[in-house]
């Protein structure tokens, strides 16, 4: 099941999202202090100047989000020898969701296009099933294995042809999925 080029992407891969990555806006004490207004059109040019020339290495960071995405795989996976009643399911998928989330947020500002691409098919991943089982982690695993490739190997950019080719890789595995384990979807589609 992939997408044609004459069709609109589906997203969250035609399945219902059960959650939603949480966006915590923290107070911004900055403008209470300074109050409101906008910004000048030099300003706003200097600051897009910024991010379009940024150096800074995004690896370190990436590889921290990526740490912590293991340990929520991780503790995914241990928690599946629990009995059904002992499982956290939600409390491992939030804690897979927000490194993913941050990786989507932050790989495209610092030339990691593919990084935002891939964890944003991750965060539509895990926005949709409805609880880790072992399948669904092995995806995950994937995605977390892609994204350090990328990491590693300094592709900037969308990845050309390759990226395309990872980024439909991981998408039909989350297709096949949803085909093959019907049941852990949005319990109210049943």
């Amino acid at each position: 099941m992939t997408q044609s080029d004459n069709k609109p992407a589906a997203t969250h891969y035609n399945q219902k999202p059960i959650r939603r990555a949480e966006f915590i806006k923290p107070p911004n004490i900055l403008k209470s202090k300074v109050g409101s207004g906008g910004l000048s059109q030099s300003i706003l040019s200097k600051a897009q100047d910024l991010l379009e020339n940024n150096t800074v290495d995004f690896r370190p960071l990436g590889e921290m989000y990526l740490n912590q995405l293991q340990e929520g795989i991780d503790l995914s996976a241990i928690d599946l020898d629990s009995p059904e009643e002992d499982r956290h399911g939600e409390k491992n998928i939030r804690q897979m969701l927000y490194p993913s989330m941050q990786l989507k947020a932050n790989g495209g500002m610092f030339h990691y296009d593919l990084v935002t691409i891939i964890g944003d098919k991750l965060v539509q991943f895990l926005e949709v099933i409805e609880r880790p089982d072992l399948e669904a982690l092995e995806i995950v695993q994937a995605f977390h294995t892609t994204i350090r490739a990328v990491l590693l190997g300094q592709i900037q950019g969308s990845g050309g042809r390759y990226g395309n080719e990872l980024v439909q890789a991981l998408d039909d595995a989350c297709y096949r999925y949803f085909i093959k384990y019907p049941d852990n979807i949005d319990p109210h589609k049943r």
